[in-house]
């Protein structure tokens, strides 16, 4: 109770020796409302307490018109804003403002005097900006004085006298004109900072507060209030992945801290689940004058895209290494087939060359598709168009076979289409070919297709097994899964081929 007591003294203390200050005093609220002010800034503008708290301070406070007052109002707010935007002190040396001067019969007029001005920021516990405490300097008789004799040099006077009056106000303007020109350069740069392509922001102290940061890492992070918050309140998405961690080293050692292609979970949109990002960027220690430590710079930019694509890119090299070779082994095995049933090099070449089109046909196919499948009519057309549309006829719905099905049923159809140009119905001008093909209903989908010959020549079962009966076999069997039924009957070769069609298979 006595400590309570004690600091409560010392607190009306300070409240009575910044009333009692002969300099004027105010604060004002972030919004710049008036908060408080001393009774040396009540005398020198001329009002009532009462009337000023709570007000904005460019309502209550008037400078008068005429574009000097205008611009020494645009002075005052540029200074106001710095001060909530760096967190720093800020200085005005000369600024003039018309004060009301009340006369002994009650009459106001008002009198231009010449303020030199302080603007400090006053920071609650968390270390945001409660208030700003502005300190005023009346300086008009200085500034009468440097006019009076600016006007007697201009009509003579030595150049003593000129040094006596204008040198220290002209030292004032002139550090107030440097000012202003490093605040213009100061603005341009903070332009470019909130305008640059990738994202950077400036956290300072060991708790990695956000003190600035520009429009694309608000964009990075869903635009969040994250100003004078420390990286842990900020984005608590991040405790686990490591990059607190990367700070603190950062801070603790003085190391910059490089990454490439990280990922990273943030919440781009309020409520919105985690969304994986991956970012390359630089963690860089700025030091104060001592060559502490003082913050870290952070600066990246986004490539989520560019490793998703080169994802994509490995994703689409290995699978074509994975088809190239199983298209090789392919091509090996048709070879070694269509030699062990053709002695002669010139039947062998014809027909090892009109199986490699079979193949290249369902490839072209499956190339327009980007690979992703095959519509099983187009599989059909494609080996048997070479025989004429009219004399095969196809009949069935829309069947979208994956990439290993339609090079499987392209080959298949491919040796029953040149079968019946040798030895079936396609082998004499009236003869056709008549393809069914139906889709069950069922959870596994099941795909039935009917080959069936007319109007050709009388059949009759082979009395040995060539190399296209045995790839249609094996097609059915190994490749696809499934079931084939033959049967050489007099009037035309029939076969049904009965495959599973979702068997998750990958050519």
């Amino acid at each position: 109770m006595k400590e309570l007591a004690k600091a409560g003294a010392i607190h009306a203390d300070l409240a009575a020796a910044f009333d009692a200050s002969a300099n004027p005093y105010m604060l004002l609220t972030p919004d710049l409302r008036y908060a408080g002010m001393n009774q040396a800034y009540l005398n020198a503008v001329g009002g009532a307490r009462d009337d000023l708290l709570g007000r904005p301070v460019f309502e209550a406070f008037d400078s008068g018109p005429g574009e000097i007052a205008a611009q020494n109002v645009r002075q005052l707010k540029e200074s106001f804003e710095r001060v909530l935007r760096t967190g720093n002190p800020d200085h005005i040396a000369v600024i003039e403002y018309a004060m009301p001067v009340r006369d002994a019969a009650g009459v106001v007029t008002f009198e231009n005097r010449f303020w030199s001005a302080t603007h400090t920021p006053i920071r609650d516990d968390d270390g945001a900006i409660r208030y700003i405490l502005q300190h005023t300097t009346d300086i008009s008789e200085l500034e009468n004085l440097r006019r009076q004799v600016a006007d007697r040099r201009n009509n003579g006077a030595s150049a003593l006298d000129a040094m006596i009056g204008g040198s220290v106000l002209k030292r004032a303007t002139d550090v107030q004109a440097a000012n202003r020109l490093l605040q213009t350069e100061r603005n341009q740069l903070v332009e470019m900072f909130m305008q640059a392509p990738g994202f950077a922001a400036v956290l300072t102290g060991p708790h990695h507060v956000f003190q600035m940061h520009n429009l694309a890492y608000g964009q990075l992070i869903g635009h969040r209030e994250i100003t004078g918050k420390a990286i842990r309140e900020a984005l608590p998405e991040l405790e686990g992945q490591g990059y607190f961690e990367f700070l603190d080293e950062v801070f603790a050692t003085g190391e910059t801290y490089e990454g490439r292609e990280s990922r990273v979970a943030l919440q781009r949109t309020p409520g919105s689940p985690l969304e994986t990002v991956f970012l390359n960027f630089v963690y860089q220690p700025i030091r104060d004058d001592r060559g502490r430590v003082a913050g870290i710079f952070v600066q990246g930019y986004e490539v989520t895209q560019n490793v998703l694509a080169a994802e994509r890119q490995k994703l689409m090299i290995d699978e074509l290494n994975h088809r190239v070779k199983n298209t090789l082994a392919t091509v090996q095995s048709i070879a070694m087939q269509t030699a062990r049933s053709h002695a002669d090099p010139a039947t062998f070449a014809e027909s090892f060359q009109s199986r490699l089109l079979a193949l290249s046909h369902t490839h072209n196919l499956l190339t327009r598709s980007h690979w992703e499948g095959a519509e099983l009519h187009d599989v059909l057309d494609h080996e048997t168009q070479a025989h004429g549309t009219h004399r095969v006829l196809l009949n069935g719905p829309v069947v979208a076979l994956e990439p290993a099905s339609a090079l499987a049923l392209g080959m298949i159809v491919h040796e029953l289409a040149t079968n019946a140009a040798k030895y079936g119905a396609l082998s004499v001008p009236d003869g056709r070919v008549v393809v069914d093909w139906s889709l069950s209903d069922q959870t596994d989908r099941m795909l039935t297709l009917n080959w069936r010959e007319e109007g050709g020549p009388a059949v009759a079962a082979p009395s040995r097994r060539g190399f296209g009966s045995r790839l249609v076999e094996r097609s059915v069997r190994h490749d696809l899964a499934g079931t084939i039924d033959t049967d050489y009957r007099i009037d035309g070769f029939t076969a049904e081929i009965m495959v599973p069609l979702d068997r998750g298979q990958a050519a």
